[in-house]
């Protein structure tokens, strides 16, 4: 399943002008900053300061070196005076009350709702990107709300969520506020998930890790010839991502968007599930789901529903037990079921969700505990 959103959009004179920042930061070149005191910045972390006022960022695996004035790859961290800043901190672009299932995570509080939001920028650019309006964006291209990690939470507890999602682009640019709102939201009894593409350096996670109950990660094929010539990221610190993730014990879940002919082969996905198996353990889900056309990737028509059926029954036949068709409603690969008696624990039509049988944990059937996050 494929998140998207409503995005507005306003100009960058509009949000230099809602920022305060006055005409004489127009005409500035994309790389270039805004006038001192934007009142969106705060300091980032993850950094380290150069020889000659440059600033080398280290929270993904990018490792941009950012001089005087100019911005890192994502758009959304900025040296000012030798000091890194984020532009988002508490500025989001979006925010929607999901199914946990839109994640997808099917595995984490199956039935309940996620408050989600997300900033502008993104540290890879996928082109297939579903949110291609706001991951790709600049802060000062798409409108935002004002909201600190205070009342993200409150927003959160008055939607009856169950959870706070950071989603729809890329939450490891919005690092701070990420983390900020995790920890606001950890002491109010409310839990926190990531949805990532988990292009982001190991100290970075490992700090983030205790403030979160889940993640799920976007992996975008397994080939390194994928990841530069489609998303222009990298295949290694993905996978480190995910074994940090199983060393930690933290809940997680994979999901690879299956695009016609540049990602589908069956010798690669066959791979990706004996990789996920071995490195990973049999437990940890792991959907595949269909691309549709957009952004820069329009000329590959949708994918098959026979391509996921084959991936599906790949990644079973490796030994996965719980692998999931992804952006087919009804499908009965959206349901859970026991890998011990076979009973269906949880059934789903799109975000319709009866997990009548679960029982503490475990299959209702069978007593057979099933893997996951379920009080």
């Amino acid at each position: 399943m494929m998140e998207r959103m409503t995005v507005m959009r306003i100009s960058r004179r509009e949000f230099l002008a809602r920022a305060g920042l006055g005409a004489l930061s127009l005409g500035l070149p994309r790389g270039a900053v805004g006038a001192e005191g934007n009142a969106f910045a705060r300091e980032a972390m993850h950094y380290g300061v150069m020889d000659g006022g440059a600033v080398a960022c280290r929270l993904c695996p990018r490792g941009c070196v950012v001089a005087e004035g100019m911005r890192g790859h994502c758009g959304v961290r900025e040296n000012r005076g030798g000091r890194l800043r984020t532009l988002v901190f508490g500025r989001a672009c979006t925010a929607h009350n999901d199914p946990i299932e839109k994640k997808p995570l099917f595995h984490f509080l199956p039935g309940t709702t996620s408050f989600s939001i997300a900033t502008a920028g993104c540290n890879i650019e996928c082109k297939f990107c579903q949110n291609w309006q706001i991951s790709q964006a600049r802060p000062e291209e798409v409108s935002a709300l004002d909201m600190p990690p205070d009342k993200v939470v409150d927003a959160a507890v008055r939607a009856g969520s169950a959870s706070i999602a950071y989603t729809y682009t890329e939450p490891v640019i919005f690092y701070e506020y990420m983390l900020e709102t995790a920890k606001a939201g950890k002491a109010r009894g409310m839990r926190s998930v990531m949805i990532t593409n988990g292009f982001i350096q190991r100290e970075p996670m490992r700090a983030l890790i205790p403030e979160l109950a889940a993640v799920k990660v976007d992996l975008k094929a397994f080939t390194d010839t994928f990841y530069r010539e489609v998303c222009d990221g990298r295949l290694q610190p993905v996978l480190d991502t995910l074994l940090l993730l199983k060393r930690a014990g933290i809940w997680h879940e994979i999901v690879v968007l299956l695009v016609p002919t540049l990602n589908d082969g069956e010798k690669e996905i066959r791979d990706l599930c004996a990789w996920v198996k071995a490195e990973l353990g049999p437990d940890v889900p792991l959907h595949f789901t269909r691309y549709h056309p957009t952004y820069k990737i329009r000329n590959i028509p949708p994918t098959p529903v026979s391509t996921i059926e084959k991936a599906r029954s790949i990644g079973m036949r490796e030994g996965l037990r719980f692998v999931y068709a992804g952006n087919v409603p009804g499908h009965p690969g959206e349901h859970t079921r026991c890998p011990g008696c076979g009973a269906t624990v949880i059934s789903r039509i799109s975000y319709h969700v009866d997990a009548s049988g679960l029982k503490d944990g475990a299959c209702r059937s069978c007593g057979r505990p099933i893997p996951g996050v379920w009080a």
